[in-house]
Order: structure tokens, then sequence, then C-alpha cells
């Protein structure tokens, strides 16, 4: 299977702040990436070093769950 994205994601230090705006951009990015993620096949996973459980796992996250280091 060969993955492409056709959506743009901006680099979280972009949008990172405190503001409500700031924080919707950061839910729908997260949103975006792991509907993407959920998209590649296990050679892809195993391309990036994840496995199908990790993925799993970050796609179960909730929408407002973005890493801490997006919040900088």
């Amino acid at each position: 299977m060969t993955y492409q994205c056709n959506t743009y994601s901006a680099p979280a230090h972009r949008i990172a702040g405190t503001g409500f705006f700031a924080r919707i951009k950061l839910a729908h990015a997260a949103w975006r990436q792991r509907i993407n993620l959920s998209r590649l096949d296990d050679a892809a996973l195993k391309d990036i070093g994840v496995t199908r459980f990790e993925a799993q796992q970050e796609i179960s996250r909730p929408v407002w769950d973005v890493p801490s280091h997006w919040l900088r």
C-alpha cells in the first residue's frame, strides 16, 4: 500500500499558544494526524518505528490530549 497525505499539517511549534483558538487548532492538528496514522499499513508503521499497538494507543487518545511539548 502506498500512503499519500494530501493535507497540510502545520508544525506544532507554529500553532502552540494558550488562547481558545490556539487550543482548537491543536486539537484539530492532533485529530488530523491521528486519522493519518490510522491509515498507515504495518510496513509504513515499521518505517517510522511504531508498532500497531502503539499506533492504536495514540489513535484512541482524546482529541484534546495533545503532547505536552505542543503547549510550549
